[in-house]
């Protein structure tokens, strides 16, 4: 019984990958607000229909979408946070990381971009999740370096509140957006730079 509720649980998760990967596919191509269901499951050689056996609206999709993409970027983040080097260089590598990344995957693809800017406005909790899994890794860094001496004794979640507000300009997709339409005087590393001097 055991091995057939496996089977059935393997398939369904193959299913809701391929409806993904269609879904994001579309999503980059033609845009969010442009494709609805039909044009998925075309995409797939399915009924509609049978998508939303998976996902009840195309907003299910999004965030399912949204949630995928948010967990590369925390992986990310944990692999860096792993490494056996001080948390001053982990702390620095995560921001620059983390910016990178936002520029690379939600930026220079302006369709992806729109996906981000829905997810935002409309306050979805997968990003407010991924926001609270971030600050509890960055709290832990935190307390890494204060114990090795590196910050000076404080609240490490406090700390990590504010540290995450002060580099919020170089991972808030809509903020760097903007931002790259600015002449700026400071480097990204400047910024981080500076918010490390603020922990120590």
């Amino acid at each position: 019984m055991e091995a057939s509720e496996n089977t059935i649980e393997a398939t369904r998760q193959e299913n809701v990958s391929r409806i993904l990967d269609a879904a994001e596919r579309l999503f980059k191509h033609y845009g969010y607000t442009k494709t609805n269901v039909a044009d998925i499951a075309r995409d797939l050689g399915m009924s509609p229909a049978n998508i939303y056996r998976f996902f009840s609206s195309k907003a299910d999709i999004h965030q399912a979408l949204a949630n995928r993409m948010l967990d590369g970027s925390y992986q990310m983040a944990l692999a860096n946070a792993k490494r056996p080097v001080s948390a001053t260089e982990r702390l620095h590598d995560h921001v620059l990381q983390q910016h990178r990344l936002t520029l690379e995957t939600m930026l220079d693809e302006k369709k992806v971009h729109e996906m981000v800017v829905i997810a935002i406005e409309q306050q979805w909790p997968v990003i407010q999740q991924h926001l609270d899994r971030l600050r509890l890794l960055i709290a832990d860094l935190i307390r890494e370096g204060i114990d090795a001496g590196e910050f000076r004794e404080q609240n490490p979640l406090l700390a990590a509140e504010n540290f995450m507000s002060c580099m919020v300009k170089l991972c808030h997709p809509m903020l760097i957006a903007d931002c790259l339409l600015e002449r700026q005087i400071g480097q990204p590393e400047d910024l981080v730079e500076f918010g490390l001097r603020a922990l120590k």
